[in-house]
């Protein structure tokens, strides 16, 4: 019997690592194009508002994938849902390949949405049952800074990949989506061997698409939600334009200098996020708003002087902080949700934090077409602050409402 349970509790323990990877390899393939920008530029003629279109194109996908399948693991499972969403993004690999053209890398981003709103609930919630069932006396820092790390890691991990193929290996716009492809494949076979851990019911339910319930209340979801759209925030610069801006306005055009230097805004993200676990919940919003704030101001003024040592360094900063801030807002929701919604009330927290990358992204584009590129980043530093200031205002409501979150 005792070696029964030391094998489940194995299982489960080598489970949490196998997910986090899975996690971060999936997400890291929704950043792959980032460097790759402007080599499609160069190629087919195009321009930054429509690298900002074909990005807006992926988040609108993952707000589909969130409505439509981001809270079918609460009922279905956890494993068959993360398989599935990693199998469409292995489709949107070998729709890269085989049509490279504009419409073609529109529909592969769409598609790359689509698995992406689907994984992102599923393994964070995947990760919290795996997390609390390994080990049931601790608390759920372990949890919050994997799926948090897992999440912005792979969204630094793809640029840098894709940025050295692209520069160092033949087929420069095809061979980073092939390497991609087998690593989705086999994330997706080492998922489908592990534990289940939701219990399906007797009768299946019907299916119906997520509904937009909040949980743990209206200001603490607003509360996530504004950390979330100001980290977002300075992830969707650096993964739709910035590598446009380092090319032309920096005379940087290697795709592994640009995925380098997303690399570090989000490698400088996980570091936020491991310096801020042991602080409480307003500190670490604190911290985060802070090095946003001061990050950003160093990244438009690197664009204004044409200094890329000013602008690297503002990026790792505001990259600090918008980790910070996303697992702060993680935190807050994963922490209110009841174990049997937690996938829906993630679906419901990330539908609104992608609504919000939309936006941005489709702002960018509209002034990067209307403004030069150092124009458009000062444009972006003056909406980030009016984000910061919404965290800061709602955080403090939150906090005069009620009880402090354990978080």
């Amino acid at each position: 019997m005792r070696l029964v349970t030391w094998f489940r509790e194995g299982t489960r323990r080598a489970g949490f690592g196998v997910v986090a990877v899975a996690f971060t390899v999936a997400v890291a393939f929704s950043t792959v194009p980032t460097p790759l920008y402007p080599l499609y530029e160069r190629r087919d003629g195009f321009g930054a508002f429509t690298v900002t279109v074909v990005f807006a194109v992926y988040a609108v996908g993952v707000v589909a994938g969130l409505v439509f399948a981001g809270h079918l693991s609460d009922r279905a499972g956890r494993r068959p849902v993360l398989v599935a969403a990693l199998l469409s993004e292995v489709a949107a690999a070998s729709l890269f390949l085989a049509w490279p053209a504009l419409p073609g890398l529109l529909a592969a981003r769409f598609v790359t949405g689509l698995g992406v709103g689907t994984a992102t609930p599923t393994a964070t919630a995947y990760l919290q049952d795996l997390h609390a069932r390994a080990r049931p006396g601790e608390g759920p820092g372990r949890f919050e800074t994997v799926s948090s790390a897992a999440n912005i890691c792979g969204l630094g991990v793809g640029p840098l990949v894709a940025g050295l193929l692209a520069a160092y290996a033949p087929a420069p716009v095809r061979t980073p989506y092939a390497v991609f492809a087998v690593l989705l494949a086999t994330a997706a076979g080492l998922v489908l061997a592990l534990p289940e851990t939701v219990a399906r019911p007797a009768r299946p339910s019907p299916y119906r698409v997520q509904r937009v319930r909040v949980h743990g209340g209206p200001v603490l979801f607003g509360r996530a939600v504004a950390c979330a759209w100001s980290g977002l925030a300075v992830f969707g610069l650096f993964t739709s334009l910035a590598p446009g801006f380092v090319a032309t306005a920096l005379h940087q055009d290697s795709p592994a200098v640009a995925g380098s230097i997303v690399f570090g805004v989000f490698a400088a993200a996980v570091l936020g996020e491991l310096l801020s676990a042991p602080l409480r919940p307003a500190a670490r919003e604190a911290m985060g708003v802070a090095a946003e704030a001061v990050g950003c101001g160093a990244v438009a003024a690197g664009m204004v002087t044409g200094d890329p040592a000013l602008f690297v360094a503002g990026g790792a900063v505001a990259g600090l902080g918008a980790g910070t801030l996303f697992k702060a807002a993680v935190a807050l929701v994963a922490g209110s949700a009841p174990e049997d919604v937690r996938a829906e009330a993630l679906a419901t927290f990330f539908l609104a934090a992608y609504t919000g990358l939309v936006v941005t992204s489709l702002g960018l584009g509209v002034a990067a077409q209307l403004s030069s590129p150092a124009t458009a980043t000062l444009w972006f530093s003056g909406y980030l602050a009016l984000l910061l200031a919404a965290v800061v205002l709602v955080g403090h409501a939150d906090r005069a409402s009620g009880p402090p979150h354990p978080v």
